[in-house]
């Protein structure tokens, strides 16, 4: 009954322009109609790019951190992004804290880690998507997704796979005001189950939004796909 993480969405302005971006950037492949981004090694979640999203007004929920072997290696991928699109952007982060933030050509906003993340290592290109949100999403996210909290402190989360790679992370309070739709989602395939999947999800927390969205506990929008028959 426990539905799988099967992909992390982007709403674009462009999304086959931002998917070429996050392709070239990762060095991961494009498949479908050009606006899904997937993993050639198979680690890792698929990025889905789908249109109708509106001009940034707010800094994003969610970001990307990207992991970073060595210093060059931080260099390279700042540098490769750049080239791609990428700009430089202030959220307050300071040099002592040993990353670069930049924005995609969408202007989304993402962290390159540097060398040596304790927290990150074996996690996978991405590192993490951290999200602003409360500790009790952070628990919704452990139970729907069957995944064990790697993290829970001082109402900070974190979740990863069992398989490990890539991790959820959410940092507490204070918890930004969400006045509209957010730019990156999650996309969940449920089991052959479905039904009772929805009703497992529901009861943990999440709510119905429009145009068949559901909502976690914070009110973040994540989307749903039945298993292929």
């Amino acid at each position: 009954m426990t539905p799988r993480l099967s992909a992390i969405g982007f709403h674009a302005t462009d999304p086959d322009g931002l998917a070429g971006f996050w392709a070239a950037l990762l060095g991961w492949e494009r498949s479908g109609d050009g606006t899904l981004v997937v993993p050639p090694d198979g680690k890792g979640y698929p990025l889905r790019f789908t249109g109708g999203g509106q001009p940034k007004t707010r800094q994003n929920q969610a970001h990307f951190d990207l992991t970073s072997a060595t210093p060059e290696a931080q260099r390279d991928t700042v540098a490769r992004a750049l080239e791609l699109g990428a700009r430089h952007i202030d959220v307050g982060q300071t040099p002592e804290e040993g990353h670069i933030v930049l924005a995609d050509p969408d202007g989304n906003e993402f962290c390159v880690i540097g060398a040596g993340n304790k927290f990150l290592a074996d996690t996978g290109v991405i590192g993490a998507v951290s999200c602003d949100g409360t500790q009790a999403v952070g628990y919704f996210w452990s139970e729907a997704l069957g995944w064990p909290l790697v993290w829970d402190q001082d109402e900070e989360t974190a979740v990863q796979s069992p398989e490990g790679g890539t991790k959820l992370t959410w940092g507490g309070p204070p918890v930004a005001p969400k006045p509209d739709v957010n730019r990156l989602y999650f996309e969940l395939t449920l089991p052959p189950d479905a039904e009772t999947a929805i009703t497992r999800l529901l009861g943990l927390g999440a709510r119905r939004g429009p145009d068949g969205v559901f909502l976690d506990p914070d009110g973040n929008e994540f989307t749903v796909r039945r298993a292929a028959e």
